[in-house]
């Protein structure tokens, strides 16, 4: 198990009843649900196991699901296999980084929780100052990406940029509205073979989202970070950070930074890591992994059928 790398997603990987059966299989997980509704204030096990969907859409809600979704996947793993899940390293896409750390104890359960859940406040509250969204697009260099973005800006006055470095030939842009659709425009002129928009309310990961930063920065700094016991590899650097300062300084440049996903799986792959566990609902992570280290060996493990054959 010490040579696996244990990786979490990010927003839009969630389902109503993710982690329903794990609860209802193992006390541990359920104490989980239990404790996230009494941190919280509100029953969020009730918007995961029940939905509707809409309910699970609204950030401040979702990220504490996915981050509660994945820690009781390992949860379950470590109860079934009667030691703790020990890893050489971890990562998480996006939000997913908050999970990457509970796993290898940089942050208590209480913490992560709590903090994805202020995290997620004031990013939902930061895009509502400016009408925005995200688009991804396919088969476009990151070069021309850049300059259709600036272009864009250019000639609308709005803000947009390139916010995920998804590998497979994606990359993902985030801004406001007019500008993002100029972009696309722009990228679709430049050969894009494909632009799609995504179904989110925000510009995660771009300028827009600097509001929310700067406020989370002090939420961060009271907060206790722990010396991971493996290293996570970062989004905001692709690089592994361990100490409590180091982790503190990713997570208040993440939220406005892009997420360099296709270079972290690489760096992981160049040390040697080239086995990787997606703990969570769904395996877009894994998929994203197969399509930029296609020798990579991917497992996911999202309800008790898969603990139970793991």
């Amino acid at each position: 198990m010490s040579d696996i790398v244990l990786v979490f997603p990010g927003q839009g990987a969630q389902a109503v009843g993710m982690g329903k059966d794990l609860a209802e299989a193992f006390p541990e997980v359920k104490r989980l649900f239990t404790r996230a509704d009494e941190l919280l204030g509100f029953s969020l096990s009730k918007a995961i196991f029940d939905g509707p969907d809409t309910a699970l859409v609204d950030t401040s809600v979702q990220q504490p699901a996915l981050v509660l979704a994945g820690l009781a996947v390992k949860t379950a793993l470590e109860a079934r296999l009667g030691n703790p899940l020990v890893c050489a390293a971890a990562a998480g896409l996006s939000l997913g980084e908050y999970a990457a750390l509970a796993a290898v104890n940089a942050l208590s359960f209480d913490n992560a929780i709590l903090l994805v859940r202020k995290r997620g406040e004031l990013m939902k509250s930061a895009s509502e100052k400016t009408p925005c969204g995200m688009s991804v697009i396919m088969g476009l260099d990151a070069d021309k990406i850049h300059a259709a973005c600036a272009q864009a800006a250019l000639e609308t006055g709005g803000i947009v940029s390139a916010s995920n470095f998804n590998g497979g030939g994606q990359i993902v842009i985030g801004g406001a509205i007019d500008a993002l659709n100029k972009a696309g425009d722009l990228c679709k002129a430049a050969g894009a073979r494909r632009v799609l928009k995504l179904a989110v309310a925000g510009a995660f990961h771009t300028e827009l989202m600097r509001s929310a930063a700067d406020e989370f920065a002090p939420v961060l700094d009271a907060a206790t970070i722990m010396t991971a016991t493996s290293p996570v590899f970062a989004n905001v650097s692709a690089g592994p950070v361990n100490s409590p300062e180091e982790i503190r300084d990713a997570l208040k440049r993440q939220i406005v930074s892009p997420v360099l996903w296709e270079q972290t799986v690489k760096n992981l792959a160049e040390k040697g890591f080239k086995k990787f566990l997606e703990l969570g609902p769904g395996s877009t992570v894994s998929n994203m992994i197969k399509r930029i280290i296609p020798d990579a060996e991917c497992r996911n493990v999202s309800n008790l059928a898969d603990v139970n054959r793991f």
